[in-house]
């Protein structure tokens, strides 16, 4: 008689057709790939069917693996639909709270809310992730987030609280120059060559350094490499660096303020968001030419 799966064998066999890993697997759910392989061989046994094909380059779902894991991630999301209505319904100014922001908002923006709500809902235990990758609301991996982008799309609930511009900003040794000097420029991979309408201005515009992180390019900013293009906020709150006039102001990303619809009539999530929507709201010509 085969023996009942309980949820966490079924996580265990989810996440680990998810990641194809042993080790990518125990990174999901919080355990090393040893455990993760333990798991699987009971589970096997308990069940007597065989989940997972062991190969040389890693573990390969069965047929009967992908059927358990697909039933599991049903379950799943039935499981976050639950856990996202109930905290919705939470009206309590206690527990969790995790927001999260790109990076180098977090000190001039996040920060200063932070120590406001603190003040005002001390049994709250605020979480800040200060990352630039998308985290995911479904999934619960914040419950409140800070996003630069053109279009939240329509499976969050959001405000948009302030238009962006972006600018040329540099160290001050790049401020006279002429059309016929060299003009060193630090790009984002994503667009690893000099501006075009920069080109046109400067033809010796040449690019020196080419960079992944946003924080990276305003570090060799302020070191002299190159000239930047970012944000206004951005260039405007980073000593050593001056605006440069040499092309135009370009529209940029919005700055939006966003949850899952489940969860943004919580308690923590609208006490938050009610002194972080306003704050960014008086701060807009930061945001702006």
């Amino acid at each position: 008689m085969h023996a009942m799966a309980d949820w966490e064998d079924l996580k265990t066999v989810l996440h680990l057709v998810r990641a194809g890993s042993l080790a990518g697997a125990g990174a999901a759910l919080g355990v090393n790939y040893t455990t993760v392989a333990r798991r699987i061989s009971r589970i096997e046994k308990d069940m007597d069917v065989r989940l997972f094909d062991r190969l040389a380059d890693g573990y390969q779902a069965t047929e009967v693996g992908k059927s358990v894991a697909l039933r599991a991630a049903e379950m799943e999301a039935q499981e976050l639909t639950l856990m996202r209505t109930l905290q919705g319904r939470d009206q309590l100014l206690s527990g969790t709270l995790v927001v999260t922001a790109p990076q180098l908002m977090i000190g001039p923006y996040i920060s200063p809310v932070a120590a406001q709500f603190f003040k005002a809902h001390p049994n709250v235990e605020l979480r800040l992730k200060a990352s630039n990758d998308i985290v995911d609301l479904t999934r619960r991996e914040a419950d409140l987030a800070v996003r630069i982008s053109r279009s939240p799309g329509d499976t969050l609930k959001g405000v948009r609280v302030a238009g962006q511009q972006t600018a040329c900003f540099g160290a001050r040794k790049w401020l006279d120059r002429t059309k016929n000097d060299v003009i060193d420029w630090v790009v984002y991979e994503q667009q690893p060559e000099v501006p075009v309408a920069a080109k046109r201005h400067f033809p010796k515009s040449r690019v020196v350094l080419v960079c992944d992180d946003m924080a990276a390019m305003v570090g060799a900013a302020v070191a002299g490499l190159g000239v930047v293009r970012m944000p206004f906020f951005l260039g405007r709150a980073t000593p050593g660096l001056v605006q440069l006039p040499f092309l135009d102001s370009q529209p940029y990303a919005d700055v939006w303020v966003l949850s899952h619809p489940d969860v943004w009539p919580s308690a923590r999530v609208a006490a938050f968001r009610e002194m972080l929507v306003p704050f960014f709201r008086s701060r807009r010509a930061d945001f702006l030419n």
